[in-house]
C-alpha cells in the first residue's frame, strides 16, 4: 500500500505565501500521478494541482500563476508552493496520488485558512 503525511497547513494573511508537504511511504513505485486538492465548507473536493511521474504539471485555472507543485524524489515528497493566496483558497488541503493497484489514495489533510 501507499501512506501519505501532510504538513505545513496553517493560517496566513491575504497575499502571503505557504508550502505544503505530502510524503509517500510504502509501495512508492506504484504512483503514476501525485496531486494536491481543496475542499472548501459546503463545496466538492477540486483539483488543484498535478504532477506525473515525467515531470509534466497542471494546475486548476484558480490557482495558475499563483501556486507551483513540484517534487522532490529523494524524499519521495510533493510540495505546494502557495504565493499571492486569497480568502478564497481556505479550504482543507489533501494529497491524491493516484496508483495502478488501489487507485487514488488520501493524505489525511491539512487546514489553510486565508484571513486577516
Amino acid at each position: 500500500q501507499v501512506q501519505l503525511v501532510e504538513s505545513g497547513g496553517g493560517l496566513v494573511q491575504p497575499g502571503g505565501s505557504l508550502r505544503l508537504s505530502c510524503e509517500a511511504s510504502g509501495s512508492i513505485f506504484n504512483i503514476y500521478v501525485r496531486g494536491w486538492y481543496r475542499q472548501a465548507p459546503g463545496k466538492q473536493r477540486e483539483l488543484v494541482a498535478t504532477i506525473t511521474s515525467d515531470g509534466n504539471t497542471h494546475s486548476a485555472d484558480s490557482v495558475k500563476g499563483r501556486f507551483t507543485i513540484s517534487r522532490d524524489n529523494f524524499k519521495n515528497t510533493v510540495y505546494l508552493q502557495m504565493n499571492s493566496v486569497k480568502p478564497e483558497d481556505t479550504a482543507v488541503y489533501y494529497c491524491g496520488f493516484d496508483t495502478y493497484n488501489w487507485g487514488r489514495i488520501w493524505g489525511q489533510g491539512t487546514q489553510v485558512t486565508v484571513s486577516s
